[in-house]
């Protein structure tokens, strides 16, 4: 009786996140717009934490610079990435949390796939600016990936530099855009893995805040 109940439970769960992801539309995101007046070391040296965001949204073509230089395929011929990872595993997936709902990235055809309708990003992060803010990233790693490092610390260091590579790349595109962002490691990461539909091996890793600043 008691497997009964957990089965229907997990169905009831399962669906209900298919339901409200088929209340949102794919995003198509346009083609990166890669000339920059900025040379590097000035982005270099203006990158910064910001955390006093406006709620003005983000345009179609910031929101879809920020998701190729965090995780976008910089070599088509090869599939590879704007970040690095260890034996080329891409072991990093970077979900956008919209005033509209949730999406994954999906870097083949660099748009927004729905996972869940609605606000959640309130429920991202601890701070308040995270609810202000237009856009936050959710970096989660597939560890089923990194099945190579037999050790969980190796493990988890290794996502969290891969994280960090494609948090960076955020960052030094925000510099040159005039864009406010900041890297959170506060978040509840049981919540975000029950709103997203998370498997067992995946992890959530860290957060990112991204928006025009007041």
């Amino acid at each position: 009786m008691i497997y009964t109940m957990v089965v229907l439970s997990i169905f009831l769960f399962l669906a209900g996140g298919v339901a409200d992801a088929e209340d949102l539309q794919a995003i198509k995101l346009l083609t990166p717009a890669l000339e920059n007046d900025k040379p590097f070391m000035q982005v270099a040296k203006e990158r910064k934490s910001d955390r006093d965001f406006s709620k003005k949204e983000l345009s179609l073509q910031d929101l879809s610079n920020i998701l190729w230089c965090a995780n976008g395929i910089n070599r088509p011929d090869t599939g590879n990435r704007t970040v690095p990872s260890p034996m080329n595993k891409q072991d990093i997936d970077v979900y956008a949390v919209l005033k509209e709902g949730v999406y994954l990235y999906e870097a083949k055809s660099h748009g927004l796939i729905p996972v869940a309708s609605g606000d959640y990003r309130k429920d991202v992060g601890m701070q308040s600016y995270v609810a202000i803010a237009p856009l936050n990233l959710i970096y989660v790693c597939d560890l089923a990936k990194l099945d190579f490092l037999k050790n969980p610390e190796d493990q988890a260091m290794t996502a969290g530099i891969d994280a960090g590579h494609c948090s960076q790349n955020v960052y030094l595109y925000c510099a040159a855009a005039n864009i406010g962002a900041v890297i959170r490691t506060s978040i509840d990461r049981a919540k975000i893995s029950s709103v997203f539909g998370l498997q067992q091996e995946q992890m959530v890793v860290a957060g990112q805040t991204v928006g025009y600043l007041k």
